[in-house]
């Protein structure tokens, strides 16, 4: 017999930055298989990027949804999105963020949004920065997620005042 633990509920959104009008569907059926239950996004068009739309989708489940919606949606191309998911008592925050080109990053979110980096990540990056084999800076850059952030910005800018829509898992 398998045990498991049931992880705490959270809430978290999904952002669709830019998906061509032919992934929709699609994409509303990963998200759909994750949390069990319907998502009709509401789609709008995405100014930033021709042809393609966008939509948010606010999200309410067990804790490590937001790993199950990025992982249903890597890899596609000419997908661009970004799923969080806020802390409970028993785990951190997380953001997935994705683009084509840069792929998947992930980073541990903080009870006021900040990044949160753990202590053994930042002692590696400092002991290859001392050996020569990575420039700090750079190091530091890729934890946070600068480049996804630059990226996504235009993306995110063109989606203000889309409209969200609540999504509670079924149980």
């Amino acid at each position: 017999m398998k045990f498991t633990t049931p992880q705490p509920p959270t809430r978290g959104v999904l952002f669709v930055h830019s998906a061509p009008s032919a992934m929709l569907p699609h994409v509303e059926w990963a998200v759909a298989n994750v949390l069990g239950d319907r998502a009709d996004l509401a789609w709008v068009k995405q100014p930033a990027e021709n042809g393609t739309y966008r939509a948010e989708l606010s999200w309410q489940a067990p804790a490590g949804t937001a790993a199950a919606i990025a992982s249903s949606l890597r890899g596609w191309e000419q997908l661009r999105f970004e799923v969080t998911e806020e802390p409970t008592s028993t785990t951190e925050g997380c953001r997935y963020s994705y683009t084509p080109t840069l792929g998947l990053q992930h980073a541990m979110v903080g009870l006021h949004g900040d990044i949160l980096i753990p202590e053994d990540r930042i002692k590696a990056i400092r002991a290859k920065a001392a050996s020569g084999e990575v420039d700090l800076d750079t190091a530091l850059d890729a934890l946070l997620g600068v480049r996804w952030d630059a990226e996504l910005e235009p993306f995110r800018h063109a989606g203000e005042g889309a409209p969200v829509r609540w999504l509670h898992q079924v149980v």
